[in-house]
């Protein structure tokens, strides 16, 4: 008998030093620090042979942690930055902070105490902002480059650097000597609650605001003669009826306007003798809030209506009905507008027409003052709301009261409500260039392109842009007022001086440097004397700069910049604010392309909120949380992925379960790289590629696919729709390779000699494969993709990837027909798959390799193509189901005997000589004959009787030595029971310990689970796990990655239907390539469904009697046990095996391998 060999070591099984799991926590910023430390990127930025590439880096507040959405806006930028410096671009990237501003300066006024603010000067307090402001910048670096962002971190710009604050002053003076800046006495955005003006951009706009809005009689003493004369009969009892949702400004009102095109009517309330001048369009609805039938009386166009003097209801003064504008309208209220210029600005422009005084009787803190007479003192969004609304209802002037749900602008620092009010201020006259700004908006690119329709009418329709406010925490005003006249010094002199000063000793300067010295010379001895303003500029002026204070002043970048990108609400904040002061000063705009994206919601579409508890902390989600068991570490690039995942130009979600999924789908793409690096550990592509010509066609469609994956890749990062490249990647590791391309080629990889040609020839795809997608992906996995390039087997030109460039794809690999064939294959693939899967899963398979798969196609073409692919097999034996051919390298149809369908006569045939057997026919009838022939392959015999039936021997055996311990144990038990004491102390030891293990494993969800875990250990320990070389029997594809399709079995026996056309191209193939389709060991249908044989039929009728089996009108599949025995090294089965006397336990391929020929 021949002793039964190991050959464990001569198969070539992955090995690589890639770990499967990535570590994240130790490896990423072990990886950061080998970028850092070879200078990876600043030596690409510098030296890269293309263009300049700049995207701006809008400023983020330097105020707090960082969250979920900088996390996504960063790493959206990082990404196009990558893909650039692949491209061989000069990027450019400089991170920035804006310092300036009120929540910094409240954050820092919170933290003091009452009696330190009461001695605390501007200069100390701006002292401390700084200090706080560059504390935050430093942490939140920190964090940037967790994420992995590349870019100039050790030298970013602040707003408050001394060169930058002199630029900007360069900016605000070159709009003053333009005469766009301007102060005016003007309603504004004012807040109470931060004593200061606001910009449009610095307000929010709940949706849950409920106004105390009224109906109010206007006493009309006199008509306007443009009015009929019989309008008369209705005075005294006639009065003008407006709606308002701001009662508090009813001491304000100084006129009531009208729509000259609207038509007013005269109505009688009720049967009283009172008369309400209305829109006649709003009088049937007016019925039902006032709840009282009015009747209309007379009508008049709205114009005629103009110089009606009417008395106001609570103070003694006369006001006149004025022509308003299109706001007036009969969408709401009464058709009649309240009117005060110093609330609003629409009521500014009617004021300023008839000449009407800017009255706002309200301080700074929103409180009326003396000139509100009887509600001096009350603040008009509390108890002085309410005062007015009672001196209205006390005089019989208000008609109604009711609640209104309305968006209301809110301070959105401080969360509260805000006012309009009338104050001296700095402005930009937008006006005055309003229609530069339109025209540079058509000449930039907007992604998506609905933020032009955004931005468009956001600049079209905005009011002058209030750049001043009253806080300490700013770049100032640079403007000198005459302290006898007030008249402020603002000219080009003087802004060059401060502009100067600012850029050797900073803003700070302005506190605690004299006026003289900050003046030009020739203004400091000419008779008069100035004083300092006070006011510093609104924030968004600051970060508004930008592009002259950055890219306009350092060395190495251009104007105007590649690309803004923020989130969509900077429409409204740094794109406009940006945009306006480059258009005033450089008549365009500062950036080319402008791409926005959404906001980051949960799951739900919830906004994130602490109170929720729906908050997606990402340094929680890199680093891991205090319990790690619950909040692992998954690393940035699970967070990066997640970023690449999303349709990021609206709203996207994100959630712990998000979070999960993308790190199933990172693990997956992980471990598709480690094979293909595990594979290549023997290879060198100098020494051993295959020349393109030389591969198989499996190898060359494989490389025709790659070229569309990566042109796909390319596209995607081009049109920055990088959700594209999440799915084009994710769908070429699964299916592509993992699925289909790696799964088939196990096969060669492992059980071939080392130096075999289909072994080389998928190496040298595999290279391939895996250098271009560590360059696919390193854009958006930048650390995976270092991690495969530094775990490359084989020497490269390149210390990193990404100065391998971008992607190297050959023009002779696209092949288009030979796409069509491979493809069509892998569509029948498909139901084999699923006909496979479903016999093994009723177990009538353990692995495909058990398998014999029947094909049978009625299409003669398709036919032909099978055959092809199944040339260099013999004709099946006269067990077969079929008369075509059968994928098995065997002997000749004459050799094979009816015996070598089952594997112990195949054992039998291969060890004795057919022409030997056929002279001596009584051998095989004679019983000593029988068992002497039979007697080699029994051990063979018993150790596949073993390992078929390993589980139920293992579980006779336990429950017989059970039965034998329990035995034992009563015997013992007995004796020791006889012994005086020894039961009582038994008793309490047995007590004892089920006490500690209740306590230890039971009582606790994560114990019992902890006991769940070390039962299935033991399990697996004792009935045993299969042997590491099980990796060759190459598993068949996934189910779960198949489209659905019912397969035939005992249970389901109606036949699916296929589609009628053929899949296949309608071209013939050139007879060439036919030809080498076979006979390489590769370009085999074997190969291709992963089992042991295929047997193509002439009919689907012998199909009929199989329970595994898928019909349709096309194709027809069956999978049957395969013919032979199963080979100890490769685990196919054979019907050769044992044909070699010196390896009696594997099959001719593997005899060949170890030989070095296959």
């Amino acid at each position: 008998m021949t002793e039964a060999k190991n050959y464990k070591d001569t198969v070539s099984l992955p090995q690589t030093g890639f770990e499967m799991r990535a570590n994240a926590a130790k490896r990423e910023p072990a990886i950061q620090a080998f970028w850092a430390e070879n200078q990876i990127y600043e030596q690409l930025s510098q030296e890269n042979p293309g263009p300049i590439f700049i995207l701006h880096d809008g400023p983020p507040y330097a105020n707090g942690s960082l969250h979920i959405g900088h996390a996504l806006n960063k790493t959206l930028k990082d990404i196009i930055n990558r893909y650039q410096l692949l491209q061989g671009r000069k990027v450019r990237y400089i991170p920035g902070w804006d310092c300036h501003g009120m929540p910094i300066e409240l954050k820092v006024l919170k933290q003091m105490k009452p009696e330190d603010r009461e001695t605390l000067t501007p200069l100390k307090l701006r002292q401390k902002a700084k200090k706080f402001a560059l504390k935050a910048v430093t942490e939140q670096s920190k964090d940037f480059q967790r994420y992995g962002v590349w870019g100039d971190w050790d030298y970013p710009y602040l707003t408050l650097q001394p060169e930058y604050e002199a630029a900007q002053i360069g900016v605000f003076g070159e709009m003053v000597l333009k005469g766009y800046i301007y102060r005016g006495l003007k309603p504004v955005h004012w807040s109470p609650s931060s004593k200061t003006a606001l910009a449009e951009a610095e307000l929010e706009y709940p949706d849950n605001h409920v106004s105390r809005s009224i109906y109010v009689a206007f006493p009309i003493v006199a008509l306007a003669p443009t009015l009929p004369p019989d309008w008369q009969k209705y005075l005294p009892n006639l009065s003008a009826a407006i709606w308002t949702t701001t009662p508090w400004t009813i001491p304000g009102n100084l006129a009531t306007s009208v729509n000259p095109g609207l038509t007013y009517a005269v109505v009688k309330m009720g049967e009283e003798e009172k008369y309400l001048i209305v829109a006649a369009d709003l009088v049937d609805r007016l019925s039902e809030v006032l709840a009282t039938k009015l009747t209309v009386e007379a009508t008049a166009k709205g114009a005629a209506l103009e110089h009606c003097c009417y008395r106001h209801p609570i103070f003694d003064r006369e006001s006149e009905i004025v022509i308003g504008g299109d706001y007036v309208t009969t969408d709401s209220g009464t058709g009649l507008v309240h009117t005060a210029p110093g609330h609003g600005l629409e009521d500014y422009g009617v004021g300023q027409r008839y000449g009407l005084p800017i009255f706002a009787p309200v301080d700074e803190s929103g409180n009326f003052t003396e000139e509100a007479g009887q509600f001096a003192g009350l603040n008009v969004l509390g108890s002085g709301n309410a005062a007015v609304i009672g001196a209205l209802e006390g005089v019989g002037a208000l008609l109604k009261e009711e609640a209104y749900n309305h968006k209301y602008p809110y301070d959105w620092r401080t969360k509260e409500p805000t006012i309009f009010r009338a104050t001296e201020q700095w402005f930009a006259s937008v006006e005055g260039f309003r229609e530069m700004a339109l025209e540079a908006i058509e000449d930039v690119q907007w992604i998506p392109a609905k933020g032009q329709n955004r931005i468009t009418a956001m600049v079209g329709d905005r009011s002058d842009w209030c750049i001043s406010r009253q806080r300490s925490w700013g770049l100032p005003i640079p403007v000198f007022y005459e302290e006898e006249t007030g008249e402020p010094l603002l000219n080009q002199e003087t802004i060059a001086h401060v502009q100067a000063v600012f850029a050797e000793k900073g803003s700070d300067a302005w506190w605690y440097m004299a006026v003289e010295a900050l003046l030009p010379e020739a203004y400091r001895d000419n008779g008069k004397k100035y004083r300092k303003g006070t006011d510093t500029m609104d924030v968004w002026f600051d970060s508004g700069s930008s592009w002259a204070a950055v890219v306009g002043v350092r060395e190495g970048l251009s104007y105007p910049v590649d690309i803004y990108l923020e989130g969509s609400d900077q429409h409204r904040g740094w794109f406009q604010s940006s945009l306006l002061t480059s258009v005033a000063t450089k008549g365009r705009s500062p950036y080319n392309t402008v791409l926005t994206h959404g906001f980051v919601l949960d799951e739900q579409g919830r906004k994130m909120s602490k109170s929720l508890g729906n908050v997606v902390d990402p340094k929680v989600v890199i680093e891991g949380g205090k319990n790690k068991k619950e909040e692992p570490a998954f690393g940035a690039d699970v967070l990066r992925l997640w970023v690449s995942s999303v349709d990021y130009s609206s709203d996207v979600t994100l959630s712990k379960n998000i979070v999960k999924q993308m790190a199933d789908i990172y693990r997956k793409i992980r471990n598709t790289a480690r094979f293909l690096l595990g594979n290549l550990y023997d290879f060198d592509p100098q020494r051993d590629a295959v020349p393109y010509e030389e591969l198989p066609d499996l190898d060359k469609y494989m490389l025709h696919r790659m070229t569309e994956v990566f042109a796909e890749v390319t596209d995607a990062f081009e049109s920055y729709q990088f959700f594209r490249f999440f799915q084009t990647v994710q769908n070429f590791c699964v299916v592509d390779l993992s699925n289909f391309y790696l799964d088939s080629g196990k096969d060669r990889l492992y059980i071939s000699g080392a130096n075999a040609y289909r072994r080389r020839s998928c190496q040298t795809v595999l290279a391939i494969a895996v250098e271009n997608l560590a360059r696919a992906i390193a854009p958006v996995l930048c650390h995976t993709a270092e991690d495969i390039w530094q775990n490359l087997p084989y020497s490269t030109p390149y210390k990193s990837v990404f100065q391998s460039g971008w992607l190297t794809i050959e023009a002779e690999w696209h092949n288009p027909e030979l796409a069509k064939l491979w493809q069509a294959l892998r569509e029948i693939r498909d139901p084999v798959n699923q006909v496979l899967e479903s016999a093994r899963q009723n177990k009538m398979l353990g692995s495909s390799l058990e398998a014999k798969v029947l094909l049978y196609t009625p299409d003669a073409q398709l036919s032909e193509k099978l055959k092809a692919l199944n040339k260099s097999d013999r004709a099946p034996d006269n067990g077969s189901y079929g008369n075509t051919s059968t994928a098995e390298e065997g002997q000749p149809q004459s050799e094979q005997t009816p015996e070598a369908s089952t594997p112990t006569a195949a054992v039998a045939e291969t060890a004795i000589p057919v022409g030997e057997k056929a002279q001596d026919s009584s051998f095989s009838f004679n019983s000593l004959g029988k068992v002497l022939f039979l007697l080699p392959s029994l051990p063979y015999a018993i150790e596949e009787f073993i390992g078929k039936y390993q589980r139920a021997i293992v579980t006779v055996a336990l429950l017989l030595g059970t039965a034998l311990a329990v035995d034992l144990t009563a015997a013992v038990l007995s004796a020791v029971n006889s012994i005086p004491g020894l039961p009582t102390l038994f008793e309490l030891i047995g007590i004892g310990y089920s006490f500690w293990f209740v306590c230890r494993y039971l009582i606790l969800a994560a114990t019992r689970q902890e006991l769940g875990q070390k039962i299935a250990t033991w399990q697996e320990e004792i009935a045993g796990k299969q042997e590491a070389s099980a990796e060759l029997s190459a598993q068949a594809t996934s189910p779960s990655s198949l489209p659905e399709e019912k397969v035939v079995s005992p249970e389901t026996s109606v036949p699916e239907e296929m589609p009628a056309s053929s899949p296949l191209p309608e071209k013939p193939e050139p007879e060439e390539q036919k030809a080498s389709l076979a006979g390489n060991g590769v370009d085999e249908l074997r190969y291709l469904f992963i089992c042991s044989q295929v047997e193509l039929l002439d009919s689907p009728s012998a199909l009929a009697e199989l329970e595994y089996k898928m019909v349709s009108d096309n194709l027809a599949v069956g999978v049957v046990k395969a013919d032979g025995v199963k080979c100890d090294r490769c685990w196919n089965y054979s019907t050769r095996v044992g044909e070699n006397p010196e390896h009696p336990t594997i099959c001719e391929r593997c005899v060949s391998a170890l030989a070095g020929d296959f």
